[in-house]
């Protein structure tokens, strides 16, 4: 912590916080007062909290799965609870499969995986946002990944037709006429493509599935995350396109993964 970081500002900064809504004010203090180069740089960003700007935004990166992921104004911040479902694709990605990291977003997933999986991957990303594109390059830099900008699998080599063992695809999951109902950090500060599933939360996952089988290696998996009441539309979506489906639950993090193979 900053030597400028004296008990009576930290308290101080815990009071705007508090004061502005932010239930995690202590823990956020924290974390503002380690990123503060100056007690005018701290100001700032406790002021852009307080505004409603994500911490993540603010300090320039998040905590997930023991990383820091840089993530950039716009770009969707990882959420604790896909840690799970980097956690599943780490324990299925043997030493050197291919894992490709579809909506990558900022790269946290297939950073994690890379990190976790205990060997080599052979990884890829993609992204439609320009934005996240360039956060998951200076997330991925030195794993060897490539990572490519398009709409999801147009984005990436033709090579990798029938080849990948590790699909993680983290789709926009929330129903359109739910997006008024997140909270501001969310609803106003990330893409809305990152979010936005369409009416049943489920339109990107449907393209994903119908694709996957062509992209998908003989012994390979999908994964991706859902909600807990959008579990069992989910399922049905990945079996309409042929695919053995199950889900996982870690109750910890509320955290909801589907697994999807060949069959």
């Amino acid at each position: 912590m900053p030597v400028f970081a004296s008990a009576a500002l930290r308290s101080s900064v815990v009071s705007q916080l508090r004061s502005a809504g932010c239930v995690f004010a202590e823990d956020e203090a924290r974390i503002l007062l380690t990123a503060a180069a100056t007690t005018a740089g701290l100001a700032g960003m406790v002021r852009a909290r307080a505004q409603g700007r994500p911490l993540e935004h603010v300090v320039g990166w998040a905590e997930f799965a023991g990383l820091r992921i840089a993530v950039d104004p716009g770009v969707f911040v990882p959420r604790r609870r896909s840690e799970f479902l980097a956690a599943e694709a780490a324990r299925l990605a043997g030493s050197g499969a291919v894992v490709v990291d579809l909506c990558c977003g900022s790269g946290a997933l297939g950073a994690a995986v890379a990190a976790t999986a205990g060997h080599p991957v052979e990884l890829y990303a993609a992204d439609l946002d320009p934005a996240a594109v360039r956060c998951a390059r200076r997330n991925l830099a030195g794993t060897g990944a490539r990572v490519f900008e398009g709409d999801l699998f147009a984005a990436l080599p033709d090579a990798l037709r029938g080849g990948v063992e590790v699909l993680i695809a983290n789709v926009p999951y929330v129903p359109t006429g739910d997006i008024e109902l997140l909270p501001p950090e969310a609803r106003l500060h990330e893409a809305r493509p990152a979010l936005d599933g369409g009416p049943d939360g489920l339109d990107v996952l449907r393209r994903v599935a119908a694709a996957a089988p062509q992209w998908l290696a003989a012994d390979g998996a999908l994964l991706f995350e859902t909600s807990e009441r959008q579990a069992d539309g989910a399922l049905a979506v990945a079996r309409a396109a042929g695919l053995a489906a199950a889900v996982s639950r870690e109750e910890e993090l509320d955290a909801t993964v589907v697994t999807a193979t060949l069959g």
